[in-house]
């Protein structure tokens, strides 16, 4: 999505690109296919690490594998066909008052065409030892200057446009920014339009952040901060311009994580003014009701999570409350108590999972344990039959079915409920911002709960989840023991598979996961389909079969009742088993191919087994040569059984959108800052968020911010 910028940043920062000299057309497409359409999108856009070019040397000091600026005039320059069929070499010969030396560029014969002999040229490069030819720079930068230093023109761009920026170099006699590409166009060609764009800045942008907050926190304006991220002053230390902590880029890191934490602020304070039309209470027979269709004791973490559910759905204004817990913490029998509460008040439940199979499993587990009570129970799902799906749509418009479990094909256009007064969201991060807000907009200011067994990291809750509430499950249910886990090569499988045999002797299951279903000639993985003829031969007298997602929901749940009920002995499966599946009988679980998948995950396959009685047994089988970092990522796995402790780490390894999963994780398109790299920054928007409320004036200032900004947030409506 391409964002607009705030209308009090000013016309030099709402300027299109296409507009920009040296841009034209292709490379505008190119741009905006990259998210950059306006000059407030290119200057939010920060360098990737910078150089420092600032040193300039003299030929005689040029040292070879020693990179260097050096400046001279050009003597005489060449273009040489090698014997390589198109290949040639452009070289120089350069001067400067310690002597000659030589540059040269390969495959670049269009570079005959921009210097000549008596121009004065500013070089950065790494010198190198050529035997014969001596000490040269291959491949250097390059920027041309004149006489007093100023830039001369550069070669045309492909719009026939030449550039003349400010005074002083550009490329070279500084510390230089260096961009990511985008598309063709290079770092070298991104810091010239760089450059152009804040020459057309006026100095008095208009600043989004409050004087005040500049001024206790010791940051620049808006104007200094942009110009100083992109080309720092003379004597700014590169380790701290690398890691991203210089004034300007505090600066422009803190504007946006205020701004984001002000809007959730703000929102949250308009959804604490919204009420409901109905009303919630708990009595005796509610609670006996509860204790009727509970199956076990609960645990003092569950019980936690359950009393400040309960208390929200009592309070007059919408709940909107996160429930997280590690695998296996029971976050499924707290949320179907929460939901039984709503049905006793006579309110409707939709139970939203983000799979089919998550959303049968709930519902086969749901449905008996209601089976007694006055509720009925459906599910509503994409692949459900025409009839089935009529029926089901008119009792839940009707009133007469009471808990809906379902995909996303709950929030359709067609669906209605009567008087939904409840929504619980599973896995909640798998679903975008849209879906979330169309689920709450079937009832009349129904409360949510959203659940999520991926622990997220405190820096990530800020931001994903930083308008909701938090209850955390910490603690298991009893009876549940450490599952052994270790990390074995390839060379070991049949050690791993006599492991697998000793627990099928003894009447118990096994789960082998692979991350395909068929085989590859990309991707030379184990693949589910192989893999069950290979075990069939492996275990004989064992019953062995396969579930995947390409499978039809009535197979999926044929496989799974037969698993469950012990028929099937050997269950190969993709990761459509990674949440919501509950087989006590399951001790042993083996990952093939593991070194492929995340940490997340990983913990989520290992959380299928130990729901029973007796050890259980994880192995996760990777191919050598294993790198460093996965080696890293597995022992982290096998050294604890923590998700809270994981997802830190992965949050480290991996990044944010890969601990949450995909692009609909609900993170806020971020442009300069960085939810593991600016944690205390975080932590200070935060601050300075609640601050600005308590002082007032929160509201004026949202509402100077145009829907493109609150869009590219996921937060449209605020201000």
């Amino acid at each position: 999505m391409v964002s607009a910028p705030p209308p009090s940043a000013g016309p030099g920062l709402r300027a299109e690109l296409r507009f920009l000299k040296g841009v034209g057309p292709r490379r505008a497409a190119e741009l905006e296919r990259a998210g950059l359409r306006t000059s407030d999108d290119l200057l939010h856009r920060f360098p990737l690490r910078y150089e420092d070019r600032s040193r300039l040397v003299r030929s005689g000091d040029l040292r070879p594998g020693e990179a260097a600026a050096i400046r001279g005039r050009v003597v005489s320059t060449g273009l040489r066909q090698t014997r390589r069929r198109g290949f040639s070499l452009f070289e120089m010969l350069l001067r400067d008052d310690a002597g000659t030396f030589r540059a040269v560029w390969m495959n670049q014969p269009y570079l005959k065409t921009a210097f000549s002999a008596g121009q004065r040229v500013l070089l950065y490069g790494t010198p190198e030892w050529r035997d014969p030819g001596g000490l040269r720079l291959s491949n250097p930068q390059y920027e041309l200057l004149g006489d007093g230093d100023r830039d001369e023109e550069e070669p045309a761009g492909e719009d026939g446009t030449d550039d003349r920026g400010e005074t002083g170099p550009l490329h070279g006699a500084r510390v230089v920014p260096v961009y990511e590409r985008v598309g063709t166009l290079t770092t070298r060609q991104l810091r010239t339009l760089v450059r152009r764009a804040l020459a057309q800045l006026p100095d008095d942008l208009d600043d989004p952040l409050p004087a005040g907050l500049r001024a206790r926190r010791r940051l620049p304006d808006l104007s200094r901060a942009l110009r100083e991220a992109h080309f720092p002053p003379p004597g700014a230390p590169l380790a701290l311009l690398d890691r991203f902590r210089t004034p300007a880029q505090v600066r422009l890191i803190l504007e946006e994580l205020f701004l984001f934490r002000l809007a959730l602020e703000v929102r949250g304070q308009a959804r604490a003014r919204e009420r409901k039309p109905h009303v919630v209470r708990v009595d005796d027979r509610i609670r006996r009701s509860a204790l009727a269709v509970l199956p076990f004791r609960l645990t003092p973490g569950q019980k936690g999570a359950l009393r400040t559910i309960v208390g929200d759905l009592c309070r007059p204004h919408p709940m909107n409350r996160l429930l997280q817990g590690d695998v296996g913490c029971g976050k499924t029998i707290v949320a179907l108590l929460a939901a039984l509460v709503a049905l006793e008040n006579g309110l409707q439940v939709a139970f939203m999972a983000p799979t089919e199979l998550l959303a049968e499993q709930h519902y086969l587990t749901l449905r008996p344990l209601l089976a007694r009570s006055r509720f009925r129970v459906v599910s509503l799902t994409g692949s459900q039959g025409a009839k089935a799906r009529r029926e089901t749509l008119a009792a839940l418009a009707a009133g007469d079915a009471h808990l809906a479990v379902g995909t996303h094909a709950l929030v359709q256009p067609s669906v209605g409920f009567r008087a939904l007064g409840l929504a619980i969201i599973d896995e909640q991060h798998r679903f975008g911002v849209r879906q979330r807000a169309t689920l709450r907009e079937k009832g009349r200011s129904p409360d949510v709960l959203v659940m999520t067994a991926t622990p997220i990291p405190r820096s990530l809750a800020l931001t994903a989840y930083g308008d909701l509430d938090v209850s955390v499950i910490r603690d298991r249910p009893p009876g549940r023991t450490p599952v052994d886990t270790r990390i074995e090569p390839e060379s070991r499988r049949d050690a791993v598979h006599a492991l697998v045999e000793r627990e099928l002797r003894r009447a118990r299951q096994a789960y082998v996961v692979c991350p395909l279903v068929d085989e590859s000639d990309k991707v030379d993985l184990k693949a589910a389909a192989v893999m069950v003829d290979a075990l069939a031969r492996r275990f004989p007298g064992h019953a062995v079969d396969v579930l995947h997602g390409r499978m039809r929901p009535d197979e999926r749940e044929a496989v799974m009742a037969r698993f469950a009920r012990g028929d099937v002995h050997v269950l190969v499966a993709t990761t459509v088993i990674e949440v919501g599946v509950d087989v006590p009988g399951a001790a042993v679980m083996v990952v093939e191919d593991a070194e492929r998948f995340g940490l997340a995950q990983l913990h989520q396959l290992r959380g299928r087994v130990g729901r029973g009685p007796g050890r259980a047994w994880c192995r996760l089988l990777y191919r050598e040569p294993l790198s460093e970092v996965g080696r890293a990522r597995l022992e982290a796995v096998a050294g604890t059984g923590d998700g809270f402790e994981l997802a830190e780490r992965d949050l480290e390894l991996r990044g944010p959108g890969e601990v949450l999963g995909t692009r609909q994780s609900g993170l806020p398109a971020l442009r300069v800052a960085n939810l593991v790299r600016d944690r205390d920054i975080m932590e200070m928007a935060r601050d300075e968020a609640e601050r600005a409320i308590r002082e007032g004036g929160a509201a004026d200032l949202l509402a100077r911010l145009d829907a493109g900004w609150t869009e590219r947030f996921g937060l449209a409506g605020i201000g």
